[in-house]
């Protein structure tokens, strides 16, 4: 059954031009959206004070006290203030509420304008209202219209009626008052509703927010396409989590919704206080910690064309002609093509004059994002490639203000960067994101400036990857940035089980991750569960992180990865070192690595119900585990019997046998009583080290300063004797002979300098090389020395 306030609204509908409901604003509220409008109040004790501003015929009304007749508002006592300042729905107004009087309501029907007289009960302090609902007048309103005037004595500045009266009902409203309004969705985003959406968020919490799926349905008798949503504020409240909820239409059938924090829909510290609208959906970009940079971080600029055509008309060219340079419109770019010029309605060309020339920019790849949209396109952001080449390579071109135009301080980018920022632009991901909290068909620069990109680095990576493929589909666009998206959260995902397993904050980072990874052969699309245990080196881990994340890291970071990352894997019992063949030395070219069985277990039911539970029995005995696998690492290990007493541990290998050999025979044959004072390892830099009896000797050695394998101080003969283990690396050569007597300058004790070799079939592939005035001595003749010149044997010089 209709009601009245419904009868009246068609009434009046079929008897309104559509021109006087135009200039007025007017968009009558059907019964279906009023009722469900007057549904989102909460009952509230006390008097309860209505404020409907720009009633119309008052469906709004209505709806809110057909609520309260039947209990649902609370019981206090009802006053309603309604304003309508046109006459011809003002009679209609108060017919339909007095019908409210005979039920103890109190109406009070007013005339005039509503903005005046709010923005004067604002100044005087009042804030009567416990209530108010609204379907404000949708208008543009000038800088110096009076409706602006009044909205700024209230202390707000804005563009449109619609919110300059949903701003000053808001501003009317006591404390815990409720205010629902329907308006449209444009508030949400863009330059020009900032103070607006200020305004309402400092004064008040956003409780719920509701969206139809179809944009033409809340007034389609109207025949309004407008996206409209439904708001409801209560002032003065802690902001808490928001409700949003969407229906196909105004019959509100089909109602979903989802409950999301405030952090969701506002994000903290954005200065342009966007309002994101979930919608129910996941936002591949919002989630990616991938996408992060600002416009600013990539060094670059978006702006609107600089050119406005019918402000430069009388220098604009159909045809190009001498004197005159590109003009380009969204009419000369199809994907990454551009086609110039195109016979049609729009000019082709700008004369250069000094009234354009500071208009026009150097020729160069630029990206462009056209402005306008229909709201039923496929694509919202549409963006192309500027080809100078196609433009015949003029020094100079123009853009129109339908565009946006990505720039590098308003000239060409990069090619790499401009091909990937094509790609990312034109990626499904990006569209959806810009659809989510952008409620209008316009693409304006200070969107493009607000969402967040890729690095520039990994723009470049993707436009290096576009610029081999000259004919782009959308699906290997979205494939593409998909996997970009998709290897960061696989990234994450690992630095998460490291951090979970305990590692420390040094490798808590992508490189410990990508090792992580490839130690367990994951793609950044293979599930967890299946997680392998191959045998990988560094440099294959290396390239599994290019290959399949993107990530080139520099062939001299192999250290970095081994000593900052695999080495403390290792370590931590996460991986083992050399399983196949547990001898193989440190610096080996062969050594890989291996995840151990029980992280692998446990790691395979990442993401499941079963991690917790399994994780923490894996921390209760991780400490175990480690030291069993340290113990067994400790078994291969080459001992060395210092000449003191004591024993020193060292890497396995070939090269630590030597070192063994030199420590425990030479020195017993040719310095016997020596003291060691240093001992190389490979896996560990410094074996053993003496530093405060080589101070004594007179030598300091910085960081940087490269020791010997091993050195023996003979105090009997006061000589250092400085000896080289030549079994991966070379002899004392003349550049080390030199490089020695540097470091070892200073000393108060003679240098003899000697090269070891563990037989002689390798001491002949060095034999050219030996520097004179050295010794050489060979493990498997122990008991022999030779003598490479000099006027004496075995002695410093």
């Amino acid at each position: 059954m209709l009601t009245h306030a419904e009868i009246q609204r068609r009434e009046v509908h079929g008897a309104t031009p559509r021109e006087h409901k135009s200039a007025m604003g007017q968009f009558m509220t059907p019964a279906s959206v009023a009722s469900f409008m007057a549904g989102l109040f909460k009952p509230q004790d006390g008097e309860l004070r209505l404020l409907d501003a720009g009633a119309g015929l008052g469906a709004l009304t209505c709806a809110t006290l057909d609520r309260w007749k039947a209990g649902e508002l609370g019981r206090g006592r009802m006053t309603v203030h309604a304003h309508e300042m046109d006459d011809r729905l003002r009679a209609h107004l108060q017919e339909t509420l007095a019908r409210y009087t005979k039920d103890g309501v109190e109406v009070v029907v007013n005339h005039g304008d509503y903005l005046a007289q709010a923005a004067d009960s604002i100044e005087r302090g009042e804030a009567p209202y416990s209530h108010a609902i609204l379907n404000p007048p949708y208008k543009k309103i000038g800088t110096e219209s009076d409706a602006r005037q009044q909205a700024r004595r209230a202390g707000l500045e804005t563009v449109n009626l619609y919110s300059a009266f949903v701003g000053l009902a808001l501003a009317q409203m006591s404390p815990g008052g409720q205010l629902v309004a329907i308006i449209p969705r444009s508030f949400a985003n863009g330059p020009y509703y900032k103070p607006f959406r200020r305004f309402i968020l400092e004064r008040a919490a956003l409780r719920r927010i509701h969206l139809f799926d179809s944009r033409n349905k809340a007034f389609r008798d109207d025949e309004v396409l407008q996206e409209n949503i439904i708001v409801l504020l209560e002032r003065g409240a802690t902001q808490g989590e928001v409700v949003v909820s969407h229906s196909t239409d105004d019959t509100f059938d089909d109602i979903r919704q989802q409950t999301h924090a405030f952090s969701e829909v506002v994000k903290p510290n954005d200065p342009d206080v966007f309002v994101h609208v979930p919608d129910g959906s996941q936002d591949a970009l919002e989630e990616s910690p991938n996408i992060t940079a600002t416009i600013r971080d990539l060094g670059i600029g978006v702006s609107t064309g600089p050119i406005v055509d019918f402000r430069a008309k009388e220098h604009l060219r159909y045809r190009p002609e001498p004197g005159t340079v590109p003009l380009l419109y969204p009419q000369h770019f199809t994907g990454q093509h551009t086609t110039w010029p195109v016979a049609g309605k729009k000019p082709n060309a700008i004369a250069r004059h000094p009234e354009v020339e500071r208009s026009l920019w150097p020729a160069g790849r630029y990206v462009v994002v056209r402005r306008f949209s229909s709201k039923e396109e496929r694509r919202r952001v549409v963006a192309s490639l500027v080809d100078p080449d196609a433009l015949g390579n003029p020094e100079v071109i123009g853009f129109e203000n339908h565009l946006n135009v990505y720039h590098d301080g308003k000239c060409g980018l990069s090619e790499d960067l401009a091909w990937g920022l094509f790609v990312y632009l034109n990626s499904a991901a990006l569209d959806e994101h810009l659809r989510r909290f952008s409620g209008h068909t316009q693409v304006n620069a200070t969107d493009l400036k607000n969402i967040r990109y890729p690095t520039r680095e990994r723009l470049e990576r993707l436009g290096a990857w576009a610029r081999h493929h000259p004919l782009l589909t959308q699906e290997e666009i979205d494939i593409e940035t998909g996997d970009l998206l998709l290897s960061q959260q696989r990234i994450d995902q690992a630095t998460q089980i490291l951090a979970a397993l305990g590692f420390p904050r040094a490798q808590l980072n992508d490189r410990s991750a990508l090792c992580l990874l490839a130690l367990l052969g994951m793609k950044p699309d293979d599930p967890w569960s299946d997680a392998g245990a191959g045998l990988i080196g560094i440099t294959p881990i290396m390239d599994f992180a290019r290959e399949h994340y993107g990530r080139d890291y520099k062939p001299n970071t192999r250290e970095t990865f081994r000593r900052q990352s695999m080495h403390q894997f290792v370590d931590g019992g996460l991986a083992l070192y050399n399983p196949d063949e547990p001898d193989r030395p440190v610096n080996s070219p062969k050594a890989v690595y291996q995840i151990v069985p029980e992280a692998l277990e446990l790691i395979r039911c990442y993401g499941t119900a079963a991690w917790e539970a399994n994780l923490a029995t894996y921390r209760a005995k991780r400490q175990s585990l480690a030291a069993q696998y340290a113990r067994a690492r400790e078994l291969k290990q080459v001992p060395v019997v210092l000449p003191e007493g004591g024993e020193l541990l060292l890497s396995p290998g070939e090269h630590s046998q030597l070192i063994k050999a030199v420590v425990e025979v030479f020195g017993g044959h040719f310095a016997p009583g020596a003291h060691l004072i240093y001992a190389g390892d490979t896996g560990n830099k410094v074996g053993f080290f003496d530093r405060e009896t080589l101070e004594g000797l007179g030598v300091v050695v910085d960081k940087h300063g490269k020791m010997p394998d091993v050195v023996l101080y003979d105090a009997r003969r006061n000589w250092l004797l400085l000896i080289e283990a030549a079994s991966s690396h070379g002899p004392v050569d003349g550049k080390r002979y030199g490089e020695l007597h540097a470091l070892f300058g200073q000393s108060t004790a003679g240098l003899v300098l000697v090269s070891a070799f563990s037989d002689r079939a390798t001491m002949r592939k060095y034999l050219a090389d030996i520097a004179w005035e050295t010794e050489v001595w060979v493990a498997d003749a122990p008991t022999h020395m030779m003598h490479f010149n000099g006027e004496r044997f075995l002695g410093p010089y």
